[in-house]
């Protein structure tokens, strides 16, 4: 077997089975620092390993998606969102004969800059930052500078610009990182209700009507509808996205969620706590420095002490940052 044969059978084979809408790896625009070309995986499954195999990747697990540090081990976690959007996204991608591996790739590395705490993290360090904080943003920053003791995953071009454009007002270069900016969307609503009726905060009665006859009545028949719908206008027009009167019904049962979830008192309960261990933490190392790790405090002279105070504290799980807060403000017993 001639070196690389398997890695440009593979490269052949999207040639000749992808849409003309698709991202060709031969077309990709590249890394920062090349690479010697892999035997047996494309530029985009590499960048998918890479991705996976990282410690911010793991880090997810132990980050909040919505409801904070839940009772229960059927809720979800930063991790788990990641991993369906990965699946929503890969279906959409398939149907349309899209590139799968590059929206797998983008669509497991797009939360990595996620806060502890979720957007209440996120909301405190946008505040004290004084160049911003946003999590898509510091999820590129991740793959780019901070992983990898400071060397980055040197990730392709197209993964990166799928990673910091996956919000919703963001618009990717590729077919394919519109399908994961979709596909986060899709997935966050349906889950999140899901949550949301497990945490008695909602009942399937309380869902719009005008939604759920559109969408369906059931966690299932709302995700499967909305992919379908996708898939069938996408199809036929040059954009992703739903029909028109299906994109309003998507939209009001986002606004529903922000209105009665998001914003909801009960499942913000802890919110207010878990943003002053955030601000704390973010002060006390404002002051020392010098106690953060070196993979972090490397970069002070380069790019300042709040952006790596930030860098540090986004890298937390909530665990950790709670652990951390206990040992740095709470009182132990002498003994």
């Amino acid at each position: 077997m001639q070196d690389g044969e398997i890695r440009i059978m593979r490269e052949k084979l999207e040639q000749a089975t992808l849409s003309e809408r698709a991202m060709l790896v031969v077309n990709s625009r590249g890394r920062a620092e090349p690479l010697p070309l892999c035997p047996l995986r494309t530029e985009y499954i590499r960048d998918r390993d890479r991705i996976l195999h990282c410690k911010s990747f793991r880090r997810l697990k132990h980050k909040t998606q919505v409801f904070l540090a839940p009772q229960g081990d059927h809720y979800r976690t930063r991790l788990t969102h990641t991993l369906e959007v990965a699946q929503i996204a890969r279906t959409i991608a398939r149907s349309l004969r899209l590139n799968e591996d590059l929206t797998e790739a983008i669509a497991l590395g797009h939360d990595l800059g996620h806060t502890p705490f979720g957007h209440a993290g996120e909301s405190v360090l946008d505040r004290l930052v004084p160049t911003r904080f946003e999590h898509n943003k510091q999820s590129l920053r991740v793959v780019d500078k901070l992983e990898y003791d400071g060397k980055g995953l040197n990730l392709t071009f197209e993964v990166r610009d799928g990673i910091v454009n996956h919000k919703k007002d963001g618009t990717a270069a590729t077919n394919e990182g519109r399908v994961v900016s979709l596909s986060d969307r899709i997935a966050y609503i349906n889950h999140d209700i899901d949550d949301a009726i497990r945490a008695g905060v909602l009942k399937e009665s309380d869902l719009p009507k005008s939604c759920t006859d559109a969408f369906g009545n059931s966690h299932g028949r709302r995700i499967n509808t909305m992919i379908i719908s996708v898939v069938e206008w996408s199809l036929c027009h040059d954009e992703i996205g739903f029909a028109p009167e299906l994109r309003e019904e998507f939209d009001n049962f986002r606004t529903f969620m922000f209105e009665n979830v998001y914003h909801n008192p009960i499942a913000k309960s802890e919110e207010k706590k878990a943003m002053r261990v955030v601000e704390e933490l973010f002060q006390y190392y404002m002051n020392n420095v010098d106690a953060m790790p070196w993979e972090f405090k490397q970069f002070v002279d380069e790019d300042g002490k709040e952006r790596v105070v930030a860098d540090f504290i986004a890298c937390m799980t909530d665990n950790y940052a709670i652990t951390d807060y206990k040992r740095l403000f709470v009182p132990i017993s002498w003994g």
